[in-house]
């Protein structure tokens, strides 16, 4: 069904964002970034969560097999401090792992600040869905969206999920040239 949206999961994870403490940035700039890159329906599936091993566990698994969310994106978590657990969760629940996405938006994010080397993104495949760690500040997002995202919408061809398009001015996504 062509004109049925796309689900996109978007998932901050954040002890203080989650109690109120301060207002959660990450989750609206992801948000903000698939409409510049979107061009073909979807629709967000947001979620502000603790940094609870077995909270983010159910989240990704509910949005992936409940949900259905061919794309999963967090933010948050992706540090060594002790509750950043984010991609320890995303590796245990998902079925493939996919780091060529962590080392990219690490190469990426070196190019910009030395601490880049501190994060710990990775991706992963869990049935039909992609799920994607980013760091939590909002320019960081952005900068690591804008390196991956023209390779996500043929990872999810090739997982059997929806065709996403994407706005060719803003990202050109890669699909290999049919012969």
């Amino acid at each position: 069904m062509p004109n049925t949206p796309a689900k996109i999961g978007i998932v901050t994870v954040s002890d203080r964002a989650s109690r109120g403490d301060y207002e959660d940035r990450g989750g609206p700039a992801i948000r903000e970034y698939l409409d510049q890159v979107m061009s073909s329906p979807w629709e967000a599936v947001a979620k502000v969560i603790p940094d609870d091993r077995d909270t983010i566990a159910q989240t990704l698994i509910g949005l992936s097999d409940d949900v259905g969310c061919c794309l999963i994106i967090t933010t948050g978590g992706t540090g060594p401090a002790k509750r950043d657990l984010t991609p320890d969760v995303t590796v245990q629940v998902c079925d493939k792992e996919m780091p060529g996405f962590g080392e990219l938006m690490r190469k990426v994010s070196l190019e910009k600040v030395p601490t880049a080397i501190l994060s710990r993104q990775t991706a992963g495949l869990r049935g039909n869905s992609l799920i994607i760690n980013l760091p939590g500040q909002p320019k960081a997002i952005a900068e690591c969206l804008d390196a991956v995202f023209p390779a996500i919408p043929y990872c999810i061809d090739l997982v059997e999920g929806p065709y996403l398009e994407t706005n060719p001015e803003r990202i050109q996504a890669f699909r290999p040239q049919k012969k």
